[in-house]
Order: structure tokens, then sequence, then C-alpha cells
């Protein structure tokens, strides 16, 4: 048994609802739940739109004040955020937690539904395999577990909020006080990168404090197996612009005259990795190291590496580490775009003026991403180039033989608690509670999530509690959340929460 295994406590053995207790109320709900999920569902919440987020707002604030909590728009210098609290007489422990509300804007001609704004209840083909869609009012006869709801945010992230909604109403209905202030602060510009809470969060750190913050987001472990997730990996954004001639020029005339940008673009990436896919800029790594015992608590994680390759149509991953767990503790950098010219039936004989390559660098806590920044920085210089921040004037142009546009952001940096810290301890008894056995635990997960201003405004340790399937499509057009998911999803959030925090 490896070390995060705690043996179950006099809190842990007090009177609460059985595991069956909780999957009978998530059940009996799941109708109305759902009838909420679809209400919820329809309001559009593209953060870009902010006429969208205050009436998505307004939904937010009757929800929580129909479940018994005082509720209140939290001024950011964006689209507001929503906070709410329910506090308990005499409570001496705080939990806040952290839900989401926008989702990625949408493609309308890319879904296969008349909106994605338009909740479909949808069922697998035996035959082919393509989804289905079928009546609501089948619902009202049997619930499948295996049919999905397509929608936007359906899993990304107003499944699980519309859990949390559900599991608190059970809970007051069905148990006692929880017994500990419950606060919630609800993002309504995550899908940007959250680029104002870390300031609203500072400003209001009095109002929001708290001795643990629990995250319902994200997805679990690849297995769809139970999953408290202690981490995961900040982000920050890279663009590196190459020129050549002013205006494109004939590839006849001036090839092999004319530099091309795109290839001192190609030669630059190429120059950053190892054909292994190790990052070859010097001291990039620096600073993460995996002791025995971190090493155990990654090689508990139960991947099939294989399977994952092969399920995308690769037979070979990258070389940064032993494993897909191992690899993740270390910072990344990623090509996400490269444009350059016309490519396809649009293609020209053209020496193109410029080449843009886009660049994520995904951090971990171990990381500074100034330094790593830099880093990137001094190693394009080592190349030769002359490396500025805009585009280049003509005298820039005429005064450097080499030169590169390099610009950055820092979204958010990466958090990761214990296993042993009081919000995992919770996430971790509640599921414990549920399956009679511990789940998953993922120190550090690959995405990022905009949590670590939070923690650092608050001085908080923080968890993730995934409730939503795997393959969910998030962010991508027929995002959906499996039926089965839904309802369990509710009782996890109600074996959680009842926990007693330590």
């Amino acid at each position: 048994m490896l070390f995060w295994s705690a043996p179950a406590t006099a809190e842990e053995r007090r009177d609460k609802l059985s595991a069956e207790q909780l999957r009978t109320a998530a059940t009996a709900s799941a109708l109305e739940a759902l009838s909420l999920y679809r209400e919820f569902l329809a309001l559009p919440n593209d953060a870009n739109h902010p006429d969208e987020i205050a009436v998505l707002n307004e939904w937010i604030l009757r929800a929580f004040d129909e479940r018994g909590f005082d509720a209140s728009l939290l001024p950011t210098a964006g689209s507001p955020s929503v906070y709410a609290e329910r506090l308990s007489e005499g409570a001496t422990k705080t939990v806040l937690i952290y839900l989401q509300a926008d989702g990625q804007p949408v493609d309308p001609s890319a879904w296969d539904q008349e909106s994605p704004y338009i909740a479909a209840l949808k069922a697998r083909d035996p035959e082919d395999g393509s989804w289905q869609t079928i009546d609501w009012d089948l619902a009202q006869v049997r619930l499948d577990p295996d049919w999905r709801v397509f929608a936007r945010s359906a899993s990304d992230s107003k499944g699980p909020m519309t859990q949390f909604l559900t599991a608190v109403e059970l809970l007051g209905e069905l148990s006692p006080d929880l017994g500990y202030n419950l606060k919630v602060l609800v993002d309504t510009e995550e899908e940007l990168g959250s680029p104002n809470l870390a300031d609203a969060v500072r400003s209001h750190s009095d109002l929001l404090a708290a001795d643990m913050l629990l995250i319902f987001d994200g997805p679990p472990h690849a297995s769809n197996e139970p999953t408290v997730t202690l981490g995961a990996r900040g982000i920050a954004t890279v663009t590196l612009t190459t020129y050549g001639p002013k205006l494109a020029q004939h590839s006849g005339h001036y090839g092999n005259f004319m530099p091309n940008p795109a290839l001192a673009l190609a030669q630059i990436l190429a120059s950053m990795k190892d054909p292994d896919g190790v990052v070859a800029i010097e001291g990039f790594y620096n600073g993460v190291e995996l002791d025995e015992a971190t090493r155990a608590v990654l090689a508990a994680v139960p991947d099939d590496e294989d399977e994952i390759l092969a399920s995308v149509g690769l037979i070979r991953s990258d070389k940064v580490a032993g494993t897909l767990q191992e690899a993740i503790q270390y910072p990344s950098l990623n090509i996400r775009g490269l444009s350059a010219g016309w490519t396809g039936s649009a293609s020209r004989t053209i020496i193109p003026p410029k080449a843009v390559a886009e660049i994520d660098i995904r951090l971990v806590m171990e990381s500074d991403p100034d330094r790593l920044i830099e880093l990137v920085r001094s190693h394009v210089e080592g190349l030769g180039y002359t490396v500025i921040d805009h585009s280049p004037s003509d005298e820039e142009r005429l005064s450097h033989e080499r030169l590169v546009s390099m610009t950055h952001s820092v979204s958010y940096g990466a958090f990761r608690s214990d296993p042993d810290s009081a919000p995992a301890l919770m996430a971790r008894a509640g599921m414990r509670h549920l399956y009679g056995e511990e789940p998953i635990l993922i120190r550090t997960m690959g995405g990022s999530i905009p949590i670590a201003p939070i923690i650092e405004a608050l001085g908080v340790p923080a968890a993730t509690v995934p409730t939503v399937n795997i393959d969910n499509n998030q962010h991508s057009p027929n995002e959906n959340l499996r039926v089965g998911n839904f309802i369990e999803g509710i009782a996890i959030l109600m074996a959680v929460l009842q926990e007693t925090p330590r």
C-alpha cells in the first residue's frame, strides 16, 4: 500500500448517507437534474460576449438563491464572477468550491444537431456506431446510462456545475447541516484564461477566505475510473515570427537568392528539440527532481500507454521521461500552430513574406515562466538572430541580417498539493466511502486550469474532483456528457461534500 492511503478516522466513521443511499438519491433526482441541466445548457456562454455572460449570471444567481445560498456578483475588470455562500453556525472550517460556467466559442455548422445550445439526447447506433438523436420524452420511460447529452459546455463545465447544484440540494433534504462553511466561486472567463480572476480574488480575499479549495472540473483518468487530481500545469505562450521579403516574391525569379522565412523558422524550431522530443534548450528542465516516493505515486496510475498511443495512430512517444505520468511532471514546449504562405489547392510558387509559430509552454511548480521564456529568447539569439518584440521597421530590416519577433504571455502558473492535504483527504474520503477503495491519484494533470492565482492569493491547498466521461469532446464540436456519468457525478459530489473537513 502506497504512502497516501490513510486509514478511516473517527470522522469518516460517523453517521452519514451510505453509498447505497447516495446512489439512490442521485438516481431518483436524475430527471429533475436533467431538466435543470437542459435549461442551463440553453444559455449561450461565450466569454467573448459579455452580454451572454450577463444573462448567464442572472440564471446562476437565481439557482444558488433557490438552494439556500447568499449569492452575489463578484466584480472583476471583465465579466463578473459569481460568489455564493452557505454558512454553518459554529463552524470551524470553511471549504471553497471552484466552478466554471463559460464555454468555448461554437461553430454551429460543425455540430450534428440543430444548435449547440439546444441539448440533444443521443444513443449510439449498434450498426455503425454513429450517434442518433432520440426524443427527450424517452427519458421519462427509462434512462439508459450510455445515452449522452450533446451541447456546448455539456462536460466543460455546466455538467459539473449542475451536478453540484443537485448535490447540495439533495444533501440539504437528506442530511443535517454540513457542519462547515461552504463558499462557491463561479468563474465566467475560464476559457479566456481567467485574465481578471487573480486580481478579483486578491481584492476580495477576506470574503473568499477558506481552509481549502475543491475544484469540480476537468477530466478523470483515461480509464474513466474514480479520480482525484492534486495539481495542474500552468501555461505560457510564445509567438515567433521570421521575416523574408516585404511582399511575397516569385520563387522562380528569386529562389536561391532571397532567404525564405519559413525555412528559417523551421530551423529555429528544429533546434529546440532533439529527435526524441526532448527540449534541447539548456536548463529548460532544471529544478525538476522525482524521488522514489514520487515515482511510486506516478507508477500507481494505471496508464495503458500503448493503447493511448494506438488510439491516436501512433506507435512511439517522446522520451522526456520513462512514462506518461513522469513526462507531465516536466515543463513542455509545444508547437501549437504554424503559418507561412499557402498550402493545398491554394498553394503558390512564392517566397512568403513571413512565417509564424505559435508555441505553448506548460509550466510545473518547479519552473519559473519568466526564466523559461528568457531561455527561449537566449536560445534564438544564440542562433545568430536579433530578437525584437514587434514587426520590424524598414530601418531594422536593413540593419540586421536575421530578425525574429518574439512576443509572449503568461496566463497562470502551476499548482500542486500533497496527497495528505486537507482537500485531498476530503475528496479521497468521499471517494472511498462511495467506492470502497482509494481513487486514482493524479499528482499533476497535463492540462491547465487557472487555479494557481487563487491558491497564491488565499494561501490554501487544492484538489480536483472530476465527474465527467473522458471521451467528452470538450472544446470541440459535439461536446457531450454520458448520462451515467452525469448521475454518478451527483453521487460523487454528495459523497465528498458530506465528509468532515480536517
